[in-house]
């Protein structure tokens, strides 16, 4: 279903409302009418930093300062949040178009040009599709500038936080990080296995295999994706958490081997892909 601010698919139990126009966000997810993500009605989503899903593209997380060096070239870009680092890349800012759609599925697309907020032009491409207890979630990018061009996907999930909320992630290392949540040494871990309530976390970790389990007294979650690291984010005195499936340790432009820390590199006409799913069940 359509309307004028939104897509809207259901199967079975699971209904999804979609804001192409607010940075490719969904707006909402819902399991037999309970709230599986941070969620509202599609009309009601005033932006994207308070909608239930986003993609993360071209970076996830933070760039420090606004400035990277590529290819032995400086870089300095526009600020697109209120603090000093560049957060989240482009992709949450612009506006999506729908490509195609059928009762289970849409593909949406966006262009980016090469301008101050992110030098490098790309294409992006979201698909979704629903089943009756499972959304999947597709992101591709293609390099459709001249030169070389580093990139990042990821997504940026908010889970509603609920009494007995607790999260498990297998994983290798947690990156420790600075005053100004940068990160700053990787530690070993084995396992990220915690209520939510006990943890204030802004991390990434690397190594993370396997699905992240998220359950609580009302609902029982398995993410997985072909990604490798996750930030887990769960802020105090708020109603939400996020696992974060992304790329690359956050500012991984600025370490000295962008690669070696998950930056995707791509020339001219070259795609990247990243999957993320989501079952749900109650608990």
């Amino acid at each position: 279903m359509n309307d004028a601010t939104g897509v809207q698919l259901q199967q079975g139990a699971l209904r999804m409302a979609l804001r192409p126009d607010i940075g490719g966000a969904i707006a909402g997810l819902w399991f037999d009418g309970m709230p599986v993500l941070r969620s509202c009605e599609p009309q009601a989503l005033g932006g994207v930093r308070e909608s239930a899903c986003y993609p993360l593209v071209p970076y996830s997380n933070r760039i420090a300062q606004r400035r990277f060096s590529w290819l032995g070239r400086g870089y300095a870009l526009a600020p697109n949040y209120d603090e000093p680092h560049n957060l989240h890349g482009t992709g949450w800012l612009g506006a999506w178009q729908v490509q195609e759609q059928s009762a289970t599925r849409v593909a949406l697309q966006y262009t980016h040009p090469s301008d101050a907020y992110w030098p490098f032009a790309f294409h992006a491409e979201q698909v979704f599709e629903l089943a009756g207890d499972s959304l999947s979630i597709t992101l591709s990018a293609t390099n459709i500038d001249a030169r070389q061009t580093p990139i990042g996907l990821g997504w940026h999930p908010y889970f509603v936080r609920r009494a007995r909320s607790r999260v498990h992630l297998e994983v290798r290392h947690r990156w420790e990080t600075d005053a100004t949540r940068l990160p700053t040494t990787a530690v070993a871990q084995s396992a990220l296995d915690a209520d939510v309530a006990v943890l204030d976390l802004d991390n990434c970790f690397d190594g993370w295999s396997g699905p992240a389990r998220i359950r609580d007294e009302k609902l029982s979650l398995r993410l997985t994706s072909s990604l490798n690291h996750a930030v887990v984010y769960t802020p105090r005195q708020r109603d939400y958490f996020c696992v974060e499936p992304v790329s690359h340790v956050n500012n991984a432009l600025n370490s000295d081997d962008p690669k070696a820390r998950g930056i995707i590199v791509l020339a001219a006409g070259e795609s990247a892909q990243a999957r993320m799913r989501l079952d749900i069940a109650r608990a």
